[in-house]
């Protein structure tokens, strides 16, 4: 039997003022079904419900609004950036709400959708087809400081240097997840590219006396703590060279994820969840599924980055999996339902 709903029931949202005002306070959600074991308590904070669709608002309007603030820039600046794709659809939303102009920065590996956002919200695109020694990323930096060389009054805001990215996630994304879960989180999980994120994270924790374990999760080929650089088409996660913010960061693990793995953590969470992330996402998720056992009795926290809607053309295609990866369906399928295979 079903039961009207009284009107009293109804919890009244806030009315924003701003799309800008709709960035933070995102839902979080137990994931009871994804590990298929009940030892573990596993909650996710997602990020996909920022209006950009994903993590990187938070440190884009910090970025920004700050700059802002300090008369670092004004509306006469032309801001540069570089990016897969998350961190530029943020730019160009919060560029496009203050009137700022943005070229963004991009390479042959951001998803075409991301792209048409970011133009769709009005920033500039500088596409990037060769890498540089093999590294795309590099390439990107070369482009960026090429543009900020001959453009006048360009600047770049720099996410990979810039301390406003982590404390975007320190005053935000941890605040909210400690608050939802009481201060009471054995081990955070957590996707790392500039690792803004997981600093913010393990800073929050540390200042306010927790005692969880930070594991940031990385992918295979990235340079970050001492890996080796090969071949990544996940975008999101990873770096081809070391970023100015990760020189000396240390955590409490680090886990590193393959391509194929990502694409079997977004496939699982779909089949099991029924909630579609991203690339990076399903990487973290099936790190924790990799080390279930060490946190068995533990409440653990996952941070997913954003939207596996942006990714259809790609994680959730079999045949850019197969032709890119070097992965059939079969063996996908092998991997959702043995993190081992």
């Amino acid at each position: 039997m079903v039961l009207p709903l009284r009107v009293d029931e109804v919890a009244l949202s806030e009315i924003a003022d701003s799309v800008v005002g709709l960035i933070g306070d995102t839902p979080m959600m137990r994931l009871g079904r994804y590990l298929e074991r009940d030892d573990i308590d596993l909650y996710a904070k997602l990020e996909a419900f920022n209006p950009g669709g994903s993590a990187k608002d938070r440190p884009a309007r910090h970025m920004v609004e700050q700059a802002l603030a300090r008369g670092d820039i004004s509306t006469a600046t032309t801001l540069v950036e570089s990016s897969s794709g998350n961190m530029g659809i943020g730019l160009a939303q919060i560029c496009r709400y203050h009137g700022l102009r943005l070229i963004c920065v991009v390479d042959r590996n951001a998803q075409a959708q991301n792209v048409a956002i970011m133009r769709a919200l009005g920033a500039e695109i500088h596409l990037v087809t060769e890498a540089l020694d093999g590294d795309l990323l590099a390439a990107r930096m070369v482009a960026v400081e090429q543009i900020v060389a001959s453009v006048p009054g360009a600047v770049w805001l720099n996410q990979y240097a810039n301390r406003d990215n982590p404390t975007a996630h320190q005053i935000g994304t941890i605040a909210e997840i400690d608050a939802a879960m009481d201060g009471n989180i054995d081990t955070l999980f957590v996707a790392t590219s500039s690792t803004g994120t997981a600093q913010g994270c393990r800073d929050y924790l540390a200042e306010h006396g927790r005692r969880t374990r930070v594991v940031v999760v990385d992918a295979q080929g990235s340079t970050l703590f001492n890996g080796t650089a090969g071949p990544r088409f996940i975008p999101g996660m990873g770096a081809g060279r070391i970023p100015a913010l990760a020189v000396g960061q240390q955590f409490s693990q680090v886990v590193r994820v393959s391509d194929a793995r990502c694409v079997a953590g977004c496939r699982r969470a779909a089949e099991r969840e029924a909630i579609l992330v991203g690339g990076s996402a399903g990487g973290v998720l099936e790190a924790v599924r990799r080390h279930a056992d060490a946190l068995r009795g533990q409440r653990v926290a996952v941070i997913l980055h954003d939207s596996g809607t942006r990714y259809l053309d790609t994680i959730f295609n079999d045949v850019w999996v197969d032709k890119t990866l070097g992965q059939t369906a079969a063996d996908i399928r092998r991997m959702m339902d043995d993190v081992h295979a």
